[in-house]
């Protein structure tokens, strides 16, 4: 072809080399173990509405990994080798010198590999497939995405690590992508993981009706209890190593090897590199951030505010640092999936004036970040009862991270307002909200541990039918039948 675009002869050797498909030569060794998102993904980058997929996530949660299977699988399924092309934008830093780059690749990817126009191959009946891989270091990967999914016929799976980045991109690209977001492992990930035994979901995508009827969490907790076994096998894995693929894909690596490993490579990555990209990024203080983090940690599962945040980071920093920077840098760590800030309910259009709680994605980063571990397994616990209180936090920033992974969930904490006490947290399905209370400990009193949720509960106005006990044991009972005790690994089973 006369009019052939090449690329710098680096960048084409980078191409070949991350593509030994193309040449017919096997590419890295994947994991077998496939996270429950990835049947989704493969439906979307096929059958999905809308031609791109984007999957964002933290860093380390198996995103890259997602990516190979999913390449792996189409060519397991017979899909020519040369109709695929991935790009991992994180590893070819002179990717992101070229002019627009995901086109650039994409017009030498139609001369030199596919060897006619995407266009031409989707009509032929043998689309492309295009797996872009953390895009979040291009500035201006959204444009570029939204005129290469207008004007070319192809199938695109994107991946990012920063929510902002993402975010930010999406918003030129209504109709065009479908999100889907990952976290670290679920309970049942871990047991597929670990003990190679995966249950199915109880509560699947589709159950959020479901999730507002009370006999959906009572036949909840009879379902966890049918595999508690494995369940609270997978609990005690999670409690001491959390719940990042590498920490259970690799089990015999010590705990302090395994801390230094998270630090590096997701919070200190995210820290000093992703929420630094940009002209903007630039200037922000990587003291701050690392500082706001710790501070996330300490006071994860609780909802701090400017009492506490401020006077800290003044006297830790010795500089004059006041509470609006302080909240754009937690929301910063909050769009690197680092953390998930739970805002307060809103109620009759009033935002009630308290702070966002804090959860971590991961309790293992606070332990690696803190060098302070704080067990979530019941045995654990009845043997270093002195850690009851910090584990208590620790489990409320868990099920908060978790309950806001959930797609097209409400979620919400209610702080005290006036002569009602806190809630904390609130799911809103529909125009239902359910009230849902932790009590991380050996001894529940059914009377004042559910104070809480009973005074929600007689609110007529909150439209609330039943309320949940989060607690520490299985077979907790209380005398009010509007409220459902859950064990929080039954909880953190379901999904």
């Amino acid at each position: 072809m006369a009019n052939r675009r090449s690329l710098p002869l680096d960048v084409e050797a980078d191409l070949w080399r991350l593509n030994p498909q193309w040449e017919g030569k096997p590419g890295p060794a994947v994991p077998a173990f496939r996270r429950w998102v990835f049947r989704r993904l493969r439906r979307l980058l096929s059958d999905g509405l809308a031609p791109a997929t984007v999957l964002r996530g933290p860093r380390r949660v198996g995103k890259t990994v997602l990516a190979r299977q999913l390449l792996n699988a189409l060519l397991e399924e017979g899909t020519a080798p040369r109709r695929t092309l991935y790009l991992p934008f994180d590893e070819i830093p002179s990717l992101r010198q070229l002019a627009d780059p995901i086109l650039s690749v994409a017009r030498w990817f139609e001369d030199y590999v596919l060897g006619r126009s995407l266009n031409e191959a989707a009509q032929a009946g043998e689309v492309a497939y295009l797996l872009l891989d953390e895009v979040q270091n291009l500035a201006d990967w959204a444009p570029q995405l939204k005129h290469l999914v207008d004007n070319h016929d192809a199938r695109v799976l994107v991946t990012g690590s920063s929510s902002l980045r993402i975010e930010a991109g999406r918003d030129s690209l209504a109709g065009r992508v479908t999100t889907v977001d990952v976290g670290p492992l679920l309970l049942r990930e871990i047991a597929g993981l670990r003990f190679g035994h995966m249950a199915e979901p109880f509560w699947g995508a589709s159950s959020h009706d479901d999730a507002s009827d009370p006999d959906f969490w009572w036949q909840a907790v009879a379902y966890s209890q049918a595999d508690a076994d494995l369940r609270l096998r997978a609990f005690g894995a999670f409690s001491e190593r959390g719940a990042y693929p590498i920490a259970h894909d690799r089990p015999d690596v010590p705990w302090p090897e395994l801390a230094e490993h998270l630090i590096e490579t997701i919070v200190r990555r995210a820290i000093h590199h992703d929420l630094r990209l940009g002209e903007r990024g630039r200037k922000r203080d990587e003291t701050l951030l690392e500082e706001v983090f710790r501070l996330a940690c300490r006071y994860a599962g609780q909802t701090p505010g400017a009492a506490v945040f401020v006077p800290e980071i003044q006297q830790a920093l010795a500089a004059n640092i006041g509470w609006n920077r302080v909240t754009n840098y937690l929301r910063f760590l909050d769009g690197a999936m680092l953390i998930r800030l739970v805002d307060p309910l809103e109620l009759r259009l009033k935002r009630r004036k308290s702070p966002p709680k804090v959860c971590l994605s991961d309790h293992s980063l606070r332990a690696a970040w803190l060098r302070e571990v704080i067990p979530l397994a019941p045995d654990r616990l009845r043997s270093e009862p002195h850690l009851a209180d910090l584990a208590g936090h620790v489990a409320e920033s868990a099920l908060g991270y978790y309950l806001g992974s959930v797609p097209s969930l409400g979620l919400a904490h209610f702080p005290e307002r006036g002569a009602e006490p806190e809630v904390d947290f609130v799911m809103t399905i529909g125009t239902r909200r359910i009230p849902i209370e932790v009590k991380y400990r050996r001894r529940i009193d059914p009377h004042a541990d559910t104070l809480g949720l009973r005074a929600f509960l007689d609110k007529a106005v909150y439209n609330a039918p039943f309320g949940l006990l989060v607690t520490l044991d299985d077979g907790v009972s209380v005398p009010d039948p509007r409220i459902v005790p859950i064990s929080l690994s039954s909880f953190l089973w379901l999904r």
